[in-house]
């Protein structure tokens, strides 16, 4: 059973299946969150709703809301940390490729790793630009509403 005041709901989007996660979004939102035991008696008709599409849709709504929580407010920390991180790897591996061209004079044209360098240097340019897009976007949705809630004006 789940019980709440009005004011929790102020200001509180809920779309597609996050009625799931309205204990966890409104603890999000500084509000305190309790538990009691009730009474729970055994099914006696029908059958459960609950199966393996369910889950993965519980699953899936559950990564959203975590993406949400982290990352509403700076998603260029996410997907700029991991462009950089691709971006770096793919640059350690092209340099590696080179010292082996260069040094070793081992033909390059026949090494997977060449086109792994290459993909994760345009993944991370990819990622970065992403992110830039994504932080742009998120300035324009909060620009007239507040990112943030006010319990008491003193």
């Amino acid at each position: 059973m789940k019980a709440y005041r009005k004011e929790c709901f102020d200001d509180l989007n809920l779309y597609g299946e996050m009625h799931r996660f309205i204990p966890a979004l409104l603890m999000w939102k500084g509000f305190k969150v309790g538990e009691v035991k009730v009474n729970h008696r055994p099914r006696k008709h029908g059958n459960t709703k609950y199966n393996l599409s369910r889950v993965v849709k519980g699953a899936l709504d559950m990564l959203v809301v975590l993406f949400w929580q982290k990352y509403s407010t700076r998603p260029i920390h996410l997907f700029g940390g991991l462009g950089l991180l691709s971006g770096l790897l793919g640059f350690i591996i092209a340099v590696y490729l080179t010292v082996m061209k260069i040094f070793y004079g081992i033909s390059l044209s026949n090494r997977p790793l060449l086109i792994l360098s290459v993909l994760l240097i345009i993944l991370g340019v990819q990622l970065v630009m992403f992110g830039f897009l994504a932080d742009i976007l998120i300035k324009v949705y909060y620009k007239d509403s507040k990112n943030y809630s006010i319990e008491k004006v003193l």
